[in-house]
């Protein structure tokens, strides 16, 4: 699949599709529906299925300094939109410029003339333009004067409520690892460069891959059963702490997997960690070996809730 830089001209090949639009942070079950609407759309007329995403996300333009709040990065996004089908993922640059673009300049300076789409699906709720000026109304009726055709997917709904980001990160910080995995329709996954840390596991028995968080959303602060994917394909079963360490000093925000059976060198290799259970919150103990022993107890569970994985 090839990425697209919303900043270049677009090739020709892929002039007259259809496109996906929204944020996708995370590629949820709502995600889905708007993706693949799009893509039998396209498919039903024969032309290219894009997917457009937005990067920095706009919260991050508009409030610089927020708190970490997403649910993948670029590159997971584009694996999930190329598994999808899609045929390009178009990277919109979220910058002053596209802030200050009207309704009117996305419709038909961006969407027409740059991308020469020839139809746009969102979800209904999708805003656009400065201040949200536009909507999926507002995308009919433009779009209509220069031969783009819009649909809009509806909410999807999951138990009695509507599928969402939020909802998702309303999961993964209360530690509902089950229900954030319905909702995303696979397990919530960091993916990060392992560093070399103070060795600390290592020196109690539980080697431990250090991994910063990045610009993730933090999941509650605790112990889970996970597993790690490698570069080479590999998947490995563990158990993760996520947070501060509260045993040590000084405090530090880690994601430190530990890999049942496993030994090499992982320093540099990039690992997608997914989190599949939470099992327990992050405590201090009240020596060494209480925290050892504790370690040893989470390992076992951790290796019963993988059994089936």
């Amino acid at each position: 699949m090839i990425r697209l830089d919303s900043r270049q001209p677009i090739p020709e090949a892929l002039r007259g599709a259809i496109i996906a639009l929204g944020n996708f942070d995370g590629f949820h079950l709502g995600h889905q529906a708007v993706v693949g609407e799009a893509l039998r759309w396209a498919r039903a007329e024969g032309r290219p299925a894009i997917v457009a995403t937005f990067d920095p996300h706009p919260v991050e333009f508009f409030a610089p300094g927020s708190p970490p709040f997403r649910l993948s990065t670029l590159e997971q996004r584009e694996e999930w939109f190329a598994q999808a089908g899609a045929d390009a993922m178009l990277v919109f640059a979220f910058d002053a410029a596209m802030a200050a673009s009207s309704a009117h300049d996305w419709v038909y300076d961006v969407l027409g003339r740059q991308l020469g789409a020839a139809g746009v699906v969102t979800g209904e709720d999708f805003t656009f333009g400065k201040g949200r000026s536009g909507s999926v109304a507002t995308l009919r009726e433009m779009g209509a004067e220069i031969g783009l055709g819009a649909e809009a997917v509806g909410a999807v709904m999951e138990g009695g409520e509507i599928v969402s980001s939020s909802r998702i990160r309303r999961a993964l910080t209360s530690g509902d690892i089950a229900l954030a995995t319905r909702l995303l329709t696979r397990p919530f996954a960091m993916r990060a460069a392992v560093q070399h840390g103070d060795k600390l596991g290592r020196e109690i028995g539980f080697p431990t891959a250090n991994m910063a968080l990045g610009d993730y959303l933090r999941p509650a602060y605790g112990i889970y059963a996970v597993t790690g994917r490698l570069a080479d394909g590999r998947v490995l079963k563990g158990a993760a702490n996520i947070g501060i360490r509260p045993h040590f000093d000084p405090p530090k925000e880690l994601l430190e997997p530990h890999f049942f059976d496993f030994s090499g060198d992982l320093y540099g290799q990039e690992i997608e960690i997914g989190f599949h259970a939470f099992l327990r919150a992050e405590a201090k103990f009240d020596s060494l070996d209480a925290l050892i022993a504790q370690i040893g107890r989470d390992c076992d569970d951790a290796r019963k809730v993988l059994e089936g994985v």
